[in-house]
């Protein structure tokens, strides 16, 4: 079935026919509501649901809403008791609103199953296609393998004949017009030599030497250096016999090879493109299978997908690192939905955005009256996830007593609400994630160690956008695709100096900050092709690939984790017998200067 037009290029007809279905399918469901073999209790709901349901589906948003609105009224007036009264129904009010968020509920699912469903017949359609076109490209490979076969056959060649023991020469048409010489000069040795490659002169002197003193037969490959420094390749055949009189003479047949040569480099280049395309289509297949929205094919993606895989299926807690803005949510979701929890919930908690004397009450629930405001019971997000997945970002800003809290879940499987007695038992699976370093805040006393370890029982690293340049393009194309689709343009290409300048960029902000700038490109856009603005860009982030810098950025790291490592063993302390400086063999004063330029926090390391 093809996909359903815009409406603005729906005709008046068909627009009214939608709505015509939708007032026809609320109708229908109405009167058999109303057939007294199947009027039952629960048919009613049924069959308008069917109706915002049918709506939907073949109408759209606007069929579906009004089927929804007409099942609401039929639905009060004839099915509410009193039944088939228009006399008002207050105590009945609290179904007539379920029964509406459910019809509306039921009539976007409908719709959003329909522009599913054409999406991925798009997508097989395109795929078909790109099949198609790969097996056409595979038939003008052979085809051209075979006109090659067929050239080769009718190629010209030319002849000579060399007389070894007085010189003298004599060449064909064919041959003049191969060395490119005009067919009045006469032939000799020095004229064929003065085309030879200088490269090749070598070799083609040692098979002359070697026909002059021993007669032996001749096939060889050399190439000519022509007047206008193009190069032709020849092939030359020949042997010694000798003539009516028994003087030695060398005939032989040389042949222009240089368009075989071409066809042949064409011959591995095409293979090379096709191989190529195959590659990119595979990659395209995967990334169209890639978890949910994590775009990309890079070595170091592909480790975190192959991580997410192997702990997935368990019930193991996850602890997610890596850097803002690096999809840390997204691997979470992808745990999930590859976990035997899929069915169940999956709950996200930013653990930062929350006011810290709020975040126990948000994770556990409260009771009436265990704090001002709360005037009534709350559930919380972990009894929310209860058989599913909870998410917890921002881990490492949990206040200190929440800590306590969820470490006691992680332990016992059991928790309380704010101003409750009562355990309440759990069934949840943690996934949590961090852009800062635990161990550095464990050292500073603002995070648990005990609860560190029950959470890094897997631990995942997301590596930032700067160490995944291979999924740039994938990435901006996506983007593109999606914003140029809600902002209505067309875009089908980005400029080359944008691209580069895109993979060039070390983007502390990672995926997030790649996002915000390829939505602000389409914004600005007025072309098909895509182009960004280089000063959106800060000259100190832009990513410098020399081996130098490369070299200075690692070796700056490993000074400072001996560093830090000498610290934490000193308890902090710099100069003294044990001090740090001590223990690095170094001054204290270029110790407190390397310090201050690697940006150390030396009173982190302090114990208490």
């Amino acid at each position: 079935m093809p996909s359903p037009l815009p409406q603005s290029a729906l005709t008046t007809v068909q627009i009214v026919r939608r709505y015509v279905i939708a007032v026809l399918s609320v109708l229908f469901a109405q009167l058999i509501s109303h057939w007294p073999v199947i009027h039952l209790e629960s048919a009613p709901v049924s069959l308008f649901f069917c109706a915002v349901m049918v709506s939907a589906w073949f109408g759209g948003a606007g069929p579906g809403s009004l089927a929804a609105f007409l099942s609401s009224i039929a639905f009060y007036y004839s099915f509410l008791p009193p039944v088939d009264s228009l006399a008002p129904k207050p105590g009945q009010l609290a179904r007539f609103v379920v029964f509406i968020l459910s019809a509306v509920l039921v009539g976007s699912l409908s719709v959003a199953q329909r522009r599913t469903t054409e999406s991925l017949r798009r997508t097989r359609d395109d795929l078909r296609d790109t099949v198609q076109k790969l097996m056409e490209t595979n038939d003008k490979l052979t085809r051209s393998e075979a006109y090659l076969a067929e050239a080769q056959t009718l190629s010209h060649t030319g002849s000579f004949g060399w007389d070894v023991s007085t010189g003298e020469q004599f060449w064909s048409e064919e041959t003049y017009r191969i060395f490119d010489y005009d067919p009045t000069l006469k032939p000799t040795v020095q004229l064929a030599l003065d085309r030879i490659h200088p490269e090749d002169l070598p070799l083609v002197r040692q098979v002359m030497a070697s026909v002059s003193e021993h007669g032996r037969d001749v096939d060889v490959e050399h190439r000519l250096l022509m007047p206008d420094g193009s190069v032709k390749t020849i092939r030359v055949l020949g042997h010694t016999s000798n003539d009516r009189v028994g003087k030695p003479t060398f005939l032989g047949a040389i042949t222009d090879i240089s368009a075989i040569k071409n066809a042949f480099e064409e011959i591995q280049r095409l293979r090379d493109q096709l191989y190529k395309e195959n590659l990119a289509l595979r990659e395209e297949i995967d990334v169209t299978r890639m978890f949910e929205e994590i775009v990309g094919s890079s070595p170091a993606l592909q480790v975190v997908l192959s991580q997410v895989a192997k702990v997935a299926p368990t019930d193991s807690t996850v602890l997610i690192t890596g850097e803002t803005g690096t999809g840390k949510e997204l691997i979470a979701r992808a745990i999930h939905k590859r976990s035997q929890r899929s069915s169940r919930a999956f709950v996200s908690v930013n653990c930062a955005a929350i006011p810290q004397d709020l975040i126990a009450s948000e994770l556990f629930g409260h009771e009436k009256g265990a704090f001002t405001g709360a005037t009534q019971r709350r559930l919380g997000r972990f009894e929310a996830a209860d058989g599913g997945t909870i998410f917890l970002d921002e881990i490492g800003e949990l206040p200190a007593e929440t800590q306590v809290a969820l470490l006691r879940v992680l332990q016992e499987r059991e928790f309380q609400r704010v101003g409750g007695n009562q355990s309440l038992r759990t069934n949840v699976r943690v996934v949590a994630a961090t852009n800062r370093k635990l161990e550095a805040a464990i050292a500073e006393g603002r995070f648990r160690e005990d609860l560190f370890y029950r959470l890094n029982v897997f631990p995942l690293p997301v590596p930032p956008l700067r160490e995944r340049k291979e999924d740039i393009p994938l990435l901006v194309q996506y983007f593109v695709d999606r914003y140029a689709t809600k902002a209505g343009k067309r875009i089908t290409g980005i400029a080359r100096r944008s691209l580069e300048l895109l993979q060039s960029y070390t983007w502390p902000g990672n995926i997030r900050e790649l996002q915000n700038v390829i939505e602000r490109s389409v914004i600005v856009s007025d072309s098909e092709n895509l182009s960004v603005d280089e000063s959106w860009f800060g000259p100190r982030t832009l990513a410098s690939d020399s081996p130098a810098q490369r070299l200075s950025e690692r070796l700056a790291s490993q000074e400072k984790d001996m560093i830090e490592a000498a610290l934490a063993a000193s308890n902090g302390r710099v100069s003294g017998p044990s001090g740090a400086a001590a223990r690095l063999g170094i001054p204290q004063s270029t110790l407190d200067s390397k310090i201050k330029s690697l940006k150390i926090n030396k009173h982190q390391f302090r114990k208490s």
